[in-house]
């Protein structure tokens, strides 16, 4: 599933032709994906000018001046494609602008949604309102990992996935944050030390930074917009690396254990 730097690159990418431009034209080409559509989505978007595109967790958001705001998640296979050279069935969602593009959402899976909301509305939007803060922004920091955490018996990585914690982080970038912040993805969350709180606070932005730059990590169904494959996964410390030696230099070879019905990869060595 595309993690909080797909959802990011996918944004960027979109807003390069998208940002400013009418939509002269957009059809749904099926009532439902996840869930249903908003049956009113073509009409309330045909005509609009997009005055802005954001991200909220692992949502996509795009704003017009109508006072509207698309909503998108994309699941587990779904992508944005720009200018595609053919409309396939997989494509349910067409965007044509006023400057001569074309975008389709592309989802084979069917795992992704649509919704409108009123821009207004967005931050109280029921998905959105439990969500914890970003953890791109200034609010994350270990004072408050502290203090979310504080007798929490829960694995210390299941705990960094309940979206009510920090929104939008997933299975990879969790794990790699803990790799860096030399915590073990096991220990009780209530139990990890306020320094080493503040050292994972500075991982997670840092390596969803790296992600972002690097244009995401392409598992699978996963491209940029512009049909472009990130390369994070190159990059990976821990993540899918089980069995191989451990790149901080130690003795240790990375580790894969299940949490949760998901694969956690780690250091023994190095993450206590």
């Amino acid at each position: 599933m595309p993690e909080l730097p797909e959802v990011e690159t996918t944004v960027r990418g979109l807003e390069k032709v998208l940002k400013g431009r009418r939509l002269v034209r957009v059809e749904p080409r099926r009532a439902d994906l996840r869930r249903a559509m908003p049956v009113d989505l073509g009409q309330r978007l045909t005509g609009a000018r997009v005055t802005g595109l954001g991200r909220r967790a692992k949502y996509g958001l795009v704003e017009t001046d109508r006072g509207d705001t698309l909503i998108f998640h994309l699941g587990m296979s779904g992508r944005w494609r720009i200018d595609p050279d053919e409309i396939g069935s997989h494509d349910h969602l067409l965007i044509d602008t006023d400057d001569g593009h074309r975008l389709s959402l592309n989802d084979p899976r069917r795992f992704g949604s649509l919704d409108l909301m009123p821009t207004a509305q967005v931050a109280d939007w029921p998905p959105f309102a439990a969500l914890g803060p970003e953890p791109l922004g200034d609010a994350l920091n270990g004072s408050w990992l502290k203090q979310r955490l504080a007798g929490r018996t829960a694995a210390i990585k299941l705990m960094l996935l309940d979206q009510t914690i920090v929104a939008g982080l997933g299975n990879i970038y969790v794990c790699e944050a803990l790799f860096r912040a030399r915590i073990d993805p096991r220990k009780a969350a209530g139990k990890v030390s306020k320094p080493r709180l503040d050292a994972l606070a500075a991982a997670i932005p840092a390596v969803l930074d790296e992600a972002i730059a690097a244009g995401g990590s392409s598992l699978r169904d996963f491209a940029r917009p512009d049909g472009e494959l990130g390369y994070f996964s190159k990059q990976f410390d821990v993540y899918g690396r089980e069995g191989e030696p451990c790149r901080d230099g130690c003795t240790g070879k990375v580790k894969r254990i299940v949490q949760g019905g998901r694969s956690t990869f780690y250091c023994p060595s190095c993450q206590r």
